[in-house]
């Protein structure tokens, strides 16, 4: 009962909270960075020369203030940046000047590169003035693109792809890049003429992280609610509707054992189209789509009791996948893609989503599987609103439906999650938090079907804080979602000091957290105390060191080997704590590594592992990278000492911009496999693609093929 009243209060206070900022919802940080631009009066060719007569009359973006390692003065290196549009194309002009010697960082021409292992530039739009959604594009220095959706005031998710044409140059003092973006690639709201913007610099070399409109240093450039504005000369024209076909074929080879010796040939094809309904609200739609071509999860080493969780890379569910997938906290979201296709082929799909005005989202999206012999034909349905309420807060609801086709008689085959969230952001960002009750519906249950959380944030320069509380019924039943765990309830409260000395050592300091976790009845059932000491250097170096101690009593029978035929029984308890480091090198240097060491007691008899990273650069051109997890586990008898190597080479090659191939081999003796993905991808048009894909997997003893395909697939984007 006490956890549901802290629960209430918590709620109740971001409530009062919310509304006495309400009254200030109007203010703009950074409102005096305004950048007007000019309309072009001819065309703008994209060719990495500023020489066109639109850029010489221009207005600069300049005098960068740095982020970090400190957020006051202006960077060293020089930056800027000028804009321009047309009625089809927003353009974009940088120039950032390096004067200090030697190479410019870049990993490779692959797009969507790493932010924190590159030098680069990035843009941050947000055309409807909410400061919570929005674009993102860039460019790294070695011509790699970067574009994404943006989400919950900061996020970036660059799965997301459009057509867009960049070029980018290289002098002795300089760096300098040309972009030409569509307009009907970005949603905006009709009679635009002023948007929120940002641009952003990292600069490894310098060890600086700077922006045109300033941002605290506790925050990421990407944050929205710190933005400048960009103010056009004309009104933006109105959208037009929009449709894009991409039509893929492919043919494949594969062979398992229980196939005759010649193995299988298919061939098959599909669609995807885009409908731009209005310049703010699209319809994405997609016939017996083929993922082969994603690239292949890098697998862990699982020692916890519960599933994993991997992030959704196919690109048909990605645009807006917020409003989808972002209910809920990460282990308890009632809707995850990956729950859809993976163990059944995808037939068909449509997805609304978009914008209603400046204040509200819709999403709506209905999948179709086929008929396997393990299981029926299913339907998913997923449906979001969300309305943004106070400064930067929102209220949301999401239904989620999956349902059997041709069931058998008397069958009550379906299951409904019926939730509502409410997201916290202040104006200034230093308070975030999360509200949400969900409830689950499905045959021969009546009660205890509830997913309930609440959690409240605190984030300034030296002092981070936050408590949440998450509570699940026994019979909370989201198939279409990914819940960790069921009956219980959860306390979390954690809290950071960083000292910024501004030497050699940006920032350090203490993290305390503290886990505790009740069965349904409120009786303690395990428990977490963990102390961690942070310390971040000049160069983006960073040392961890910290102990973790956790009590335990079994919910269930669990063999902490997942190797073994013995099991520590259900209701067992046990008291355990290790001690943790790990350390992770400056990326400017073409030689980098990180590492993580762990040694200490695990349930009933102790444990050591050490995993870590070694990559080396020939930039751009070659990346290759070695990972490596070896867990060593020693339980009583009957149970016997247990190796666990999972060793991944990667070897990624980045020939030109349109040109890439990988092999990645991953050997894991936890699941006694070896798995060989090779891909080669052309980039032979703007977002039109021919990937040759080869994936092999072995028993550990490496005589015998499990499994073989390989697969040719061609899309063309035809818009």
């Amino acid at each position: 009962m006490k956890y549901k009243i802290l629960f209430l209060f918590t709620v109740a206070w971001m409530m009062i909270y919310q509304s006495t900022v309400a009254q200030s919802t109007n203010r703009q940080y950074n409102k005096d960075y305004r950048y007007y631009a000019k309309k072009a009066k001819e065309p703008i060719i994209i060719d990495g020369e500023l020489d066109e007569l639109d850029w010489k009359r221009a207005d600069e973006a300049k005098d960068f203030a740095k982020v970090l390692p400190i957020d006051t003065g202006w960077a060293s290196q020089s930056s800027e940046v000028m804009v321009s549009y047309s009625d089809q194309h927003l353009y974009i002009a940088i120039t950032f000047y390096d004067t200090l010697p030697g190479k410019r960082v870049m990993e490779s021409f692959r797009r969507d590169f790493s932010f924190g292992k590159n030098d680069n530039f990035l843009l941050f739009l947000d055309p409807f003035l909410d400061q919570t959604t929005g674009f993102s594009f860039g460019v790294s220095a070695s011509g790699a693109q970067w574009d994404g959706t943006m989400s919950d005031g900061s996020k970036v998710n660059t799965d997301w792809d459009c057509k867009w044409v960049s070029v980018t140059k290289h002098y002795k003092d300089r760096w300098v890049s040309e972009m030409s973006i569509p307009f009907k690639s970005i949603s905006y709201p009709s009679g635009s003429k002023e948007w929120n913007i940002n641009f952003s610099r990292l600069d490894l070399k310098s060890n600086e992280k700077s922006s045109w409109a300033p941002v605290p240093r506790q925050f990421p450039t990407a944050s929205l609610s710190y933005t400048g504005r960009l103010v056009f000369e004309d009104e933006l024209p109105p959208s037009k509707v929009q449709l894009s076909f991409i039509p893929y074929i492919n043919g494949s080879y594969s062979k398992s054992p229980d196939q005759n010796s010649k193995g299988k040939y298919d061939a098959d094809f599909g669609m995807d189209a885009k409908i731009g309904l209005s310049s703010s609200m699209n319809i994405d739609l997609t016939y017996n789509p083929d993922f082969a071509q994603v690239e292949v999860d890098q697998q862990i080493t699982n020692i916890d009791r519960f599933e994993l969780l991997f992030p959704e890379k196919r690109q048909f569910f990605l645009q807006n996948s917020d409003l989808f997938s972002g209910y809920g906290e990460a282990s308890t979201t009632p809707f995850f893609t990956r729950r859809i296709g993976l163990d059944a082929p995808v037939l068909g799909g449509v997805r609304l989503s978009g914008k209603l005005g400046n204040d509200v989202r819709v999403g709506l999206m209905n999948m179709t599987t086929q008929k396997t012999e393990e299981d029926l034909a299913r339907n998913y349905t997923v449906a979001s609103i969300q309305k943004k309420v106070f400064a930067r807060s929102n209220i949301g609801v999401i239904f989620v439906n999956k349902e059997y086709f041709n069931q058998p008689d008397s069958s009550e085959l379906y299951n409904r999650v019926l939730g509502l969230d409410y997201n916290l952001a202040s104006k200034n960002n230093t308070w975030t938090g999360k509200f949400y009750y969900h409830n689950s519906f499905q045959a021969k249950t009546d009660n205890h079907r509830y997913s309930q959380g609440a959690r409240l944030a605190y984030k300034t320069k030296n002092i981070q804080a936050e408590l949440s509380q998450i509570s699940v019924g026994k019979n909370y039943d989201a198939e279409v979602g990914y819940i960790q765990r069921r009956g219980y309830h959860l306390l979390r409260p954690t809290i950071t000091y960083l000292f910024v000395p501004n030497k050699k050592i940006v920032n350090h300091g203490p993290t305390l957290s503290h886990e505790l976790y009740f069965n349904p009845e409120f009786q303690r059932n395990e428990q977490n105390n963990t102390i961690n000491y942070l310390l971040v250097f000049r160069d983006r170096s960073e040392l961890s060191l910290g102990y973790k101690q956790s009590f335990i009593e079994l919910d269930r029978d669990f063999d902490p080997t997942y190797r073994s035929d013995f099991i520590l029984p259900q209701g067992s308890t046990y008291s355990f704590g290790r001690f943790l480091a790990s350390y992770t090198s400056t990326a400017k240097k073409l030689l980098s590594w990180s590492a993580e060491i762990s040694k200490g007691d695990f349930y009933n008899g102790t444990i050591q592992y050490v995993q870590g990273q070694l990559g080396y650069r020939i930039q751009p051109y070659v990346n290759m990278s070695f990972n490596v997890n070896y867990t060593d586990i020693s339980l009583p008898y009957p149970f016997i000492p247990t190796d666990l190597w999972l060793i991944g080479p990667k070897l990624d090659i980045t020939l030109t911009e349109k040109i890439f191939w990988s092999l990645f081999v991953q050997y894991n003796e936890q699941i006694d496999n070896l798995n060989l993905n090779m891909r080669f991808q052309w980039r032979y048009q703007p977002v039109s693609d021919i990937f040759l894909v080869y994936t092999d997997n072995y028993a550990i003893d490496g005589r015998e093929s499990r499994s073989r395909a390989l697969v040719f697939k061609m899309t063309y984007w035809i818009n």
